[in-house]
């Protein structure tokens, strides 16, 4: 029903009857307003692989000890017999399934046929692309593999503790298959204590950087924060503030911390940061299960008229070398 009594329109008994005889002036544009935009999700599919079928279909080989032993000699050459020593296991992740139905009912088409403002059909195929965008993101963020099985690694499976095996390794006896984890004890996240936790993980990881750092909106602003009091406008005689049609800058999109970029993802976890190396950690994504859909079959050997699709993603998280991952704790957030 319209807003009787607003406006221009009229309450009472000329409202509804106004109601009763005149066409409404739809926006024919539907405006989404439940989903999220994901930084770690676009980072995800841009550093995607492709799997194909098979037991273990994504298998990485990984090497845990060395595999020969160097030795000092003299003049002579002389040097002691070695042993074969084994260093490499593999890695093994299962494919996981994301399924999103579809329904067209018959008399939904009966009723919109040369009559929809907004395609109803349309709408639900738009809504599945979102849905499927939205769990799998918020998986990525809270799934550590114990709750369901099913759903694809998170990034607390791939920094979880020494106890869950990852991947078919145990860390608890493989100590070079674990991330670097540090709970930081309720304090703010500033540029020191990100230097430190990234100082941290390039020394726990052998010397490799992170790329890629995450965390929520309200601790990403706290950090943030601690930028803004060190911002400085210079404007020499020959210019002017108005000079700049867009204005005067303040702050920017990604924090940079020892060259390593800072995102806000609004699935993120107030008070966690990860710092990520994306050489070792993407999707793998099955060749014939990218994002699609299966066409629409018809639902009456169910004794309904109407049609029913499903749009797929059979894919995985997979991280080959946990020690360039982080998983840092302990952060203070802003309130919003």
């Amino acid at each position: 029903m319209p807003v009787l009594g607003t406006g221009i329109f009229p309450a009472g008994a000329v409202g509804n009857e106004l109601t009763a005889v005149t066409r409404r002036a739809f926006i024919p544009k539907l405006v989404v307003q439940i989903y999220k935009a994901s930084p770690l999700l676009a980072a995800g599919l841009a550093n995607a692989q492709m799997a194909s079928g098979g037991a273990g279909p994504v298998t990485a080989p990984v090497q845990g000890t060395a595999m020969t032993t160097t030795q000092w000699s003299g003049y002579s050459g002389t040097f002691a017999q070695q042993s074969t020593q084994v260093g490499i296991s593999n890695a093994e992740f299962n494919l996981k399934l994301a399924i999103t139905p579809v329904y067209f009912l018959g008399m939904e088409g009966i009723i919109q046929v040369d009559a929809a403002v907004i395609p109803i059909i349309e709408a639900r195929m738009n809504d599945a692309g979102n849905s499927m965008k939205d769990t799998i993101s918020t998986a990525l963020w809270n799934n550590d593999n114990t709750a369901n099985s099913q759903q694809l690694f998170g990034l607390p499976a791939v920094t979880a503790a020494s106890t869950q095996t990852y991947g078919n390794i145990d860390p608890s006896t493989n100590s070079w298959w674990l991330a670097y984890t540090k709970a930081m004890g309720t304090v703010a996240p500033t540029r020191n204590t990100l230097l430190e936790n990234i100082g941290g993980l390039v020394n726990f990881s052998g010397g490799e950087m992170p790329n890629f750092g995450i965390t929520s909106p309200a601790t990403w602003t706290k950090l943030a924060e601690d930028f803004t009091s060190l911002e400085q406008y210079q404007v020499n005689q020959a210019s002017a503030y108005g000079d700049n049609p867009n204005g005067a800058r303040a702050l920017f999109t990604a924090l940079m911390v020892a060259g390593v970029p800072i995102y806000m993802d609004p699935y993120g976890v107030d008070g966690t940061l990860y710092l990520l190396n994306m050489n070792y950690l993407s999707f793998y994504i099955h060749e014939a299960g990218s994002f699609v859909f299966t066409g629409f079959e018809s639902l009456i050997p169910n004794q309904q008229l109407g049609y029913v699709g499903a749009l797929l993603s059979i894919l995985e998280l997979v991280c080959v070398k946990r020690k360039a991952q982080a998983k840092i704790t302990g952060y203070t957030s802003v309130t919003f």
